[in-house]
């Protein structure tokens, strides 16, 4: 053999290994495109699935729409009717103070015209005790006690008057005082 033929054989070997390469790798080619088709047969059903569940879910999000704006509308129209009623009751709260208020005035006004009553005897003499003191006239006569004479309370100076009456001598009307 010449060194041609070897040369032929050896690009003939080679192309049968090419031939053989690629008839391999080109049935595992169809293979994979038999298992793209399918995929994509089972990607277009499941796509016109999701379309159709799709278009049936906006087709009642579109409903459940229209009822959620009728029920706005019909809560806004029963709001704007309670617009009065609030109205009456902020007027009535303004008119139950003002009540509270005269009431306060009218209390206040009768409770100081209940004042205004006369002053008991005891109320007088404490007045009196807390007054500027004036002075005390002894007795008229000798033969007549401390005692024996009427006391006017306006005239009782302070507490060391009052101490000096209580150490004077008992009389027969021992305990009484007159006032005036």
């Amino acid at each position: 053999m010449t060194i041609g033929e070897i040369a032929g054989l050896i690009a003939a070997l080679a192309f049968a290994v090419l031939v053989g390469f690629i008839s391999v790798n080109l049935s595992r080619l169809s293979t994979i495109m038999k298992e793209i088709r399918d995929t994509v047969q089972r990607l277009n059903s499941t796509i016109d699935i999701v379309t159709k569940d799709v278009d049936n879910l906006s087709i009642e999000v579109e409903g459940l729409l229209n009822k959620a704006n009728t029920l706005v509308d019909d809560v806004n129209g029963k709001l704007s009717k309670t617009d009065p009623l609030f109205t009456a009751i902020g007027d009535l709260g303004v008119t139950v103070s003002d009540v509270n208020s005269s009431t306060k005035q009218l209390t206040s006004n009768l409770l100081s015209g209940v004042t205004k009553k006369k002053s008991s005897p005891l109320e007088r003499f404490i007045k009196v005790t807390r007054s500027k003191p004036k002075t005390q006239t002894p007795p008229a006569t000798p033969n007549q006690s401390f005692a024996d004479t009427t006391v006017n309370i306006s005239e009782i100076d302070s507490e060391s008057e009052l101490v000096s009456l209580t150490k004077t001598k008992p009389s027969s009307t021992a305990g009484e005082i007159n006032l005036k």
